[in-house]
């Protein structure tokens, strides 16, 4: 623990941002991370709770009393030790995690929380100063041959797993560059790709071998998933090629919204939009850029997704932004003896929102309106629940003016054909059919091919794919060697 009285004595210690003037100006990032002191003064915080419900809470289940106790206690690089014996990659939960972990902490229950995503933040960036983060090469190798298709946060936490057990990986990417939704989903502003490049680097010193910009299977006509593919690969050639094959997407079909004027010009899936500004701050030259300048933007969905649309939206200078969320509006608190340790039901406002965002709640889009083939605004209706139904509020119908549109629902399932190309059984949502018990764990009904992350358990967390990719590399190495000694 940290210091005994430590929760009774110092209070939460935020970390702190930018001005906002100055941060819309670019796209790096602008939180910034806590010093030695406040990082010593959040581990002192740390209760002796005898069942630390922060471990539970995390879905990775992080060590958390141990790593907050060597901050407290000036000891870092046993700290970042403690931290990677559960999470490969804390610099990417620790700037984009929603941290469950505090939301389950103890002194949650009717204080504070103490400040364990700062913590983890502050230990990566100190171990990468410090050149703590080496890479880890195996002492033996196996000879089996193992690829990783997908190279977001399960597929890289499940390659670098396996590599280190001393099998040949290689992981498969569609993109040009190395990253899935980390790369391409998350803006800049939040995490910039300079974490991946260096955790590439450090896989890559491990043994394992990358491949951008291959297409594994096929994409259906007309996708508007990110794709950069030049080559294309069949399930066949891997499955000749491969002792096991692990299949990590992302859930990239997006959610529509199926309204007359749907294909106005200027209604556009989030994952449109995100995308190509993060390859414009990469580097690469767009011919039809989706831009915000200038424009009423108005973003439909209320969950990360759609933060991130608000941010990149003022970035690029737009003239107004609303964010439309069809459930009603949140408490500003939560009921926290009703709800600990359990994520809670609360009104959210991200450093996106504070930078200018109109938010408007339990309200509905009946009608995109436009004028020769390009939007000029949206029809709207107010909702309410009755009996677990939407209804909609007589005489509440209001227009908005939109210049651009970005649908933010969330998305429903992997790219079906990828999973079809293997012949791979579907559950009843769409994703990957594929058990996590520990006997047969994140196996599908194809011999030798296993799914994890959200291609197995849908749109999620970060910190959920990292779980499954670890979680799958111990199945995969067991199916290979018989036994595994990776983590489970």
């Amino acid at each position: 623990m940290g210091k005994v009285t430590g929760f009774l004595e110092y209070e939460r210690q935020e970390e702190g941002y930018e001005p906002v003037p100055e941060r819309l100006k670019n796209w790096k990032e602008f939180v910034i991370t806590l010093a030695e002191d406040k990082a010593k003064v959040q581990g002192a915080r740390c209760m002796d709770c005898g069942t630390p419900f922060c471990n539970n809470g995390c879905p990775v289940n992080n060590i958390i009393p141990d790593f907050n106790d060597l901050v407290f206690h000036g000891d870092w690089k046993n700290a970042i030790e403690v931290l990677h014996q559960t999470n490969n990659f804390p610099e990417f939960t620790g700037r984009v995690c929603p941290a469950p972990c505090e939301a389950a902490c103890t002194l949650n229950v009717n204080d504070d929380a103490v400040g364990i995503k700062s913590i983890e933040h502050a230990i990566i960036d100190r171990a990468w100063a410090e050149g703590w983060v080496k890479p880890q090469p195996p002492a033996l190798k196996t000879g089996k041959k193992v690829a990783v298709v997908g190279s977001g946060p399960a597929g890289l936490a499940a390659a670098q797993q396996l590599a280190r057990a001393g099998h040949d990986v290689t992981v498969f990417e569609k993109n040009s560059r190395i990253g899935g939704l980390l790369r391409y989903g998350i803006p800049d502003f939040k995490m910039e790709k300079s974490h991946i490049d260096r955790r590439v680097a450090q896989m890559q010193a491990e043994g394992v071998l990358f491949r951008t910009s291959v297409l594994v299977g096929a994409m259906p006509e007309g996708s508007k998933v990110t794709n950069d593919a030049k080559e294309t690969v069949s399930p066949e050639q891997l499955k000749a090629e491969f002792d096991a094959v692990l299949l990590t997407g992302g859930a990239e079909t997006s959610r529509d919204l199926p309204v007359p004027g749907r294909d106005l010009e200027g209604v556009h899936y989030a994952m449109e939009f995100l995308p190509q500004q993060n390859k414009v701050v990469a580097g690469d030259k767009l011919k039809k850029q989706i831009r915000a300048d200038g424009k009423h933007v108005v973003v439909i969905g209320g969950g990360d997704t759609g933060s991130d649309c608000v941010g990149t939206s003022n970035r690029h200078g737009a003239a107004s932004v609303t964010q439309f969320e069809l459930m009603p509006m949140p408490p500003e608190q939560e009921d926290r003896p009703m709800t600990w340790p359990y994520w809670p039901y609360k009104l959210r406002t991200s450093s996106s929102h504070e930078e200018g965002c109109e938010r408007e709640f339990a309200i509905a889009t009946k009608e995109f309106l436009g004028a020769k083939g390009k939007l000029t605004g949206l029809k709207t209706v107010r909702v309410q629940w009755q009996g677990g139904k939407m209804v909609e509020v007589a005489g509440s119908e209001k227009e908005y003016k939109a210049d651009l549109v970005l649908l933010a629902m969330g998305f429903v399932a992997p790219v079906a054909t990828v999973l079809d190309a293997f012949g791979v059984e579907r559950d009843g949502r769409g994703n990957a059919k594929a058990t996590t018990e520990a006997a047969g764990g994140y196996r599908t009904n194809v011999d030798k091919v296993f799914a994890a992350g959200d291609m197995r358990r849908g749109q999620s967390l970060v910190v959920w794919a990292i779980r499954e990719g670890r979680q799958a590399a111990r199945a995969v190495d067991e199916f290979l060697m018989g036994a595994s000694a990776l983590p489970r």
